[in-house]
């Protein structure tokens, strides 16, 4: 799952950017990496990985098979959040911050990565996958902690986040249909009802007389 994400990433970046000779990497920005770095790069960096709690879903979900039958049982699937530190390396702070600029309009005009570019994992699940940029980050942690953990000096940075679905759950066997062929009821051996009597008031009965 995680990989497809990736990939799909890589795709809408350089489809929006449309600049062949702009690399997209996902390595970790430490210090030797930019020392090495010679093109001007777009690099998402993925730095944690925690389940979206506010996404699970309680209960069980039917399979059915082409007849309509429900053959099985599983659980809802579940959202993990993929966070991303992206970052741009160029030459000049002036063109890192125009190509910020790019990307930032870039994830802002997708709430959810386009379903084309999917992979077959996230591609056949059918569910849409969310994305995030420029949020305020969690209490517990700060965008400088990363780059301090990375040994490298702090950037301007966006912050995506996409919640993925994990579809992979255990899958409980359904019991069999429930067949009446044991009670067949007949109508058709029933005596037909008498036609209905003349509409009116019934006659009341005379007295004898003593």
């Amino acid at each position: 799952m995680i990989h497809e994400v990736d990939d799909a990433l890589r795709e809408l970046v350089r489809a929006e950017l449309g600049a062949p000779d702009i690399e997209v990497v996902f390595d970790a920005p430490t210090r030797d990496w930019a020392a090495r770095r010679n093109a001007p790069t777009v690099n998402l960096y993925l730095y944690d990985i925690r389940e979206d709690l506010k996404r699970r879903s309680r209960g069980r979900q039917n399979v059915y098979d082409e007849q309509g039958t429900v053959v099985s049982r599983t659980l809802p699937p579940r959202y993990f959040k993929l966070s991303y530190l992206i970052s741009a390396w160029t030459q000049r702070p002036e063109d890192e911050h125009r190509l910020l600029s790019s990307l930032l309009h870039c994830f802002l005009r997708h709430d959810a990565l386009p379903a084309a570019g999917l992979g077959p994992e996230l591609g056949l699940s059918g569910l849409p996958v969310p994305v995030t940029v420029a949020l305020p980050p969690p209490e517990d942690r700060a965008f400088a902690d990363v780059w301090s953990a990375l040994g490298g000096e702090l950037k301007p940075s966006l912050d995506l986040v996409v919640s993925a679905p994990v579809t992979v759950a255990p899958v409980y066997a359904a019991g069999p249909p429930v067949d009446d062929g044991g009670m067949v009821l007949n109508l058709g051996d029933l005596p037909e009802p008498p036609p209905p009597g003349p509409v009116g008031r019934a006659p009341v009965p005379r007295r004898r007389k003593r």
